[in-house]
């Protein structure tokens, strides 16, 4: 009886003949064909010197839906010259975000509630000094994540990139564990997203009611993921612009009111003498104490903010020039980090005292956030309603990228057989359609927010996903890890590698047991004042949650915990990628070259 590839116990015996033909061949960096063996998340390995061309053709059973047409095999092996890109089918994904998509999703798509929403509890709690020095501090270890995931995403350049080398570099039980998880939250984040939507529009009016809206923006949101993804690109970069423009706007008033140009004259640094540079804290009645666990409970949150900057990983797989664009956007992680996340941050604890009650505001969704509080403490009237119109289209391009990553990671789950192999099913266009219809009928918990007990499901369902995040950001640092590793074994000098990480391997280390402090404190307020069963349930069941679906895949796969590094595969989809040669897309018109500059 044959059973469905997620069942499949690890394949040792050709992980082994495997090792012998890399032996055989005479040269650690070349492998022959290996498709049958490999992780099965990506295009099959060809070495198109092959003294034999059409057996290679025949034998390249490509599980992402990417072959090389026998004609360029042949070609390639009786000249010796490249395959170019036209001549790559793709039946799955495909590859059209252009270096200015790319650039831009990276600098402003990851850009949402986090950052307008989330900064209101680190300053209640740690105060403006306390809360900036927890960002700086966590905005280091986001650039360590950044830094592992763009080495190994440019020189294997694949969709759902960190699930995949998870299960690559690490072991199947992994790549299934940190998959899922991270699906999950992108699933029921588009959830929250959607019950958000309507309670931002009610800032101007609650003529429509929230189920109305609620149903409107899921239809509008599954469609448009529904589309080729080089609209999706093309959607994001100017939404994702509108957002940095914005942003950029926001610094330039908060500097020019600071230093005097409103109706209350120069704020300077009043409020940081009075209330205070540092908050009040929680807990702890000794106030050292009680600042020290606000500032720990501010790392927190600043994490939860940080949380989809590693998300240029994700569109690897669908750029047009993937060792071109995906440096040049993993370079500016540095720069969104100090500029839009700590300048944001400095600025707004300027104008925004500690203790102001509108932080605490229940009035509507967004009459909290800091960013409008900080507008109306400057005395500008008009500006409130106009940046709740950016939030509007923030959380729109947010719920819009939900969609799309959560369809992503399970595209490459299934192609990793570790879902259901209809999932890697997609239009002519490479839409994965069932993983996007999939995902987006999870929008429909939405409607929870409208019941008498539905705050309390959706704060038990995002306690169970929040920490997904960080599952993500420290299996890229293990894989990262593992990955030099075996660079190492074969031979290969990071030096020859499309993009060089810095300060390796001691960043990756740095950025490990951190995340890993933080995932193990980060329900500590369910221990103090006293022992709360409920909140530590709530706290930590993502973690058990995560076990759980390891150990299930462990046992499926019956591989070891670890992938033996002889046994890593650095060539499914590299071999592919050096084989095209990528044409010129540098811009050539005066627009093109002016929005390439911008981005």
């Amino acid at each position: 009886m044959a059973f469905p590839k997620i069942f499949k116990p690890c394949p040792q015996k050709e992980l082994k003949e495997r090792n012998i033909l890399r032996e055989e061949a005479g040269s650690s960096d070349v492998l022959p064909n290996d498709t049958n063996i490999t992780t099965a998340t990506s295009v099959a390995s060809f070495e198109l010197k092959s003294t034999n061309a059409s057996e290679a053709a025949s034998q390249s059973t490509s599980p992402t839906g990417s072959e090389l047409i026998p004609d360029c095999l042949q070609s390639a092996t009786n000249t010796g010259t490249l395959c170019t890109e036209e001549h790559v089918k793709h039946r799955s994904v495909k590859r059209a975000l252009k270096p200015r998509h790319i650039a831009m999703i990276a600098l402003g798509g990851t850009i949402g509630t986090g950052l307008f929403m989330g900064i209101a509890k680190p300053l209640r709690n740690a105060g403006p000094v306390g809360a900036l020095i927890a960002y700086i501090f966590v905005g280091t270890i986001i650039f360590s994540v950044t830094q592992s995931l763009g080495e190994m995403v440019t020189f294997i350049p694949v969709t759902s990139s960190f699930t995949v080398f998870s299960h690559r570099f690490l072991s199947p039980a992994f790549g299934a564990a940190n998959g899922y998880m991270y699906w999950f939250s992108w699933a029921m984040t588009f959830a929250v997203e959607l019950s958000v939507l309507g309670k931002v529009i009610q800032f101007w009016t609650t003529a429509v009611p929230l189920a109305a809206w609620i149903v409107i923006f899921w239809f509008l949101l599954t469609l448009s993921n529904m589309f080729p993804v080089k609209y999706y690109g093309e959607i994001e970069f100017w939404i994702a612009f509108l957002k940095v423009l914005s942003l950029v706007g926001f610094l330039i008033f908060c500097l020019c009111i600071t230093s005097g140009a409103g109706p209350h004259g120069p704020f300077g640094f009043r409020y940081w003498r009075d209330p205070g540079a540092w908050g009040p804290g929680i807990i702890a009645e000794d106030q050292s104490e009680a600042r020290f666990l606000g500032w720990v409970s501010s790392l927190i949150n600043a994490a939860f903010t940080y949380q989809g900057t590693e998300l240029v990983g994700i569109t690897a797989g669908e750029a047009a020039n993937p060792r071109k664009a995906v440096p040049k956007a993993i370079k500016k992680v540095i720069l969104r980090i100090l500029f839009f996340y700590v300048g944001s941050l400095f600025f707004i604890g300027m104008l925004v005292p500690f203790n102001d009650p509108k932080l605490t505001s229940a009035t509507s969704f967004v009459s909290s956030s800091p960013f409008i509080i900080a507008i109306q403490n400057s005395g500008v009237s008009l500006l409130p309603s106009i940046f709740n119109g950016v939030i509007l289209i923030t959380i729109i391009s947010a719920g819009n990228s939900n969609v799309y990553v959560g369809s992503r990671i399970l595209f490459g789950l299934a192609h990793s057989n570790l879902a259901p192999q209809f999932f890697t099913r997609t239009t002519k266009t490479g839409v994965p359609f069932v993983a996007v219809l999939f995902t987006s009928l999870f929008g429909s918990l939405a409607f929870l927010e409208l019941t008498t007990d539905g705050d309390k499901v959706f704060n038990w369902l995002l306690s169970i996903v929040a920490i997904a995040g960080f599952f993500a950001w420290l299996l890229i640092s293990l894989s990262h890890i593992r990955f030099m590793k075996a660079l190492e074994y074969r031979g290969i000098s990071r030096n020859s590698l499309p993009f060089k990480a810095i300060f390796m391997p001691w960043l990756a280390y740095y950025a490990t047991a951190f995340i890993i402090l933080i995932i193990l404190i980060q329900g500590f307020t369910a221990f103090a004042p006293r022992f709360n069963v409920s909140d530590f349930v709530a706290s930590y069941i993502s973690l058990l949650l995560f076990v759980i679906i390891w150990g299930v895949f462990q046992a499926m796969k019956k591989c070891r915990i670890f992938w033996k590094v002889e046994d890593i595969d650095l060539d499914s989809d590299r071999k592919d990628i050096e084989d095209i040669r990528w044409e010129d897309d540098s811009p050539k018109t005066f627009w093109t070259k002016v929005w390439q500059t911008l981005a």
